[in-house]
């Protein structure tokens, strides 16, 4: 291994197998008793990488050499390695990665995105970014890294079907400020990238979800509840949402999920600033709503559910009226 360090010192790489194969070296020399000098190799390496993907700022870079490299980190399973050594990197070490792993995940060869191919082979991969949330030196690092890995619906796909998307319920109350909206963030970006692969997953996951967030509409933590209502009336009013929405308050639904279906929905009539949009759509579907909020199930000792419930009514009622 120091016959590697004393060459690196010497000589940089300057094929894309050779840069590749130094940067796999690198790190895997991290665990080593070399590993204070292998982190080293490792900065000069993600910043000679930085540079060739993305330009010196003065010559734009070599789009084949870019894709060459791209297939090679690839092959050499070096994109796992990014993943599972990220806590082990300094600051600006791991912002130069992240900066690599946006551009290369964008890479198309032959029609494919050929790094998203590889997550989609190596999907622990996205469990791992998801758990580091719980990393304070890591958790901005790996939001940007799963945003960038929402852009495409197969991951999407897996991190919605995964236990891990349940974490984002508990990342979006963290103590941190910054992480939890950061946690905030990428959770849009689950439920709103993807309309089909989102309808998808509230179609065969509703009674999760909602309870779910339910819990976000009644935390004790003013920021979460504020939030949480703004993206609902962003987010559920929205077709194909909007349809799955009516579903579940609907009499096909069990006494539980259709409360907990008025829980959510409440939100929109209580919002005194209501988008035009939602107060259109609730005026439009008015008698609908009316009738479902009418023969919604209660029993005896819910006079609290009673009076909400004729509040949404009469907030209702008055939007249709201040609208003839």
């Amino acid at each position: 291994m120091s016959f590697f360090f004393r060459m690196a010192s010497r000589l940089r790489p300057s094929t894309p197998e050779e840069v590749v194969r130094s940067i796999k070296d690198s790190f895997h020399a991290l665990h080593t008793k070399n590993g204070a000098r292998a982190l080293e190799e490792v900065e000069k390496n993600l910043s000679s990488l930085r540079q060739m993907l993305s330009g010196d700022g003065e010559a734009e870079p070599n789009q084949e050499q870019v894709l060459q490299i791209t297939l090679e980190i690839c092959k050499e399973d070096v994109l796992s390695l990014f993943v599972q050594n990220l806590p082990s990197l300094g600051w600006g070490v791991r912002k130069d990665l992240v900066h690599c792993w946006c551009i290369l995940l964008r890479q198309k060869v032959d029609e494919s995105y050929c790094c998203v191919k590889y997550i989609e082979n190596h999907l622990e991969l996205l469990d791992f970014l998801v758990g580091c949330y719980k990393n304070l030196d890591v958790a901005l690092n790996c939001g940007n890294m799963l945003r960038e890995c929402i852009k495409y619906p197969t991951l999407t796909k897996y991190i919605l079907d995964s236990s891990s998307f349940e974490l984002f319920f508990e990342y979006v109350e963290l103590p941190n400020f910054d992480i939890a909206s950061d946690a905030l963030n990428t959770f849009k970006d689950l439920l709103t990238k993807h309309e089909t692969v989102v309808a998808e997953f509230l179609s065969s996951h509703y009674e999760q979800f909602f309870e779910l967030y339910t819990r976000l509409l009644t935390s004790p933590n003013y920021v979460t509840r504020r939030q949480s209502v703004k993206f609902l009336s962003e987010f559920l009013l929205e077709a194909p949402n909007a349809r799955i929405m009516k579903r579940y308050i609907t009499e096909d639904s069990s006494k539980n999920i259709r409360i907990c279906a008025f829980h959510v929905f409440k939100v929109f009539v209580a919002n005194p600033n209501k988008p035009r949009s939602i107060i259109e759509a609730l005026i439009e579907n008015r008698r609908e709503l009316l009738k479902l909020l009418q023969n919604l199930p209660t029993s005896k000792g819910e006079d609290e559910l009673d009076e909400e419930r004729n509040l949404i009514i009469q907030g209702i009622q008055k939007l249709a009226c201040s609208s003839a």
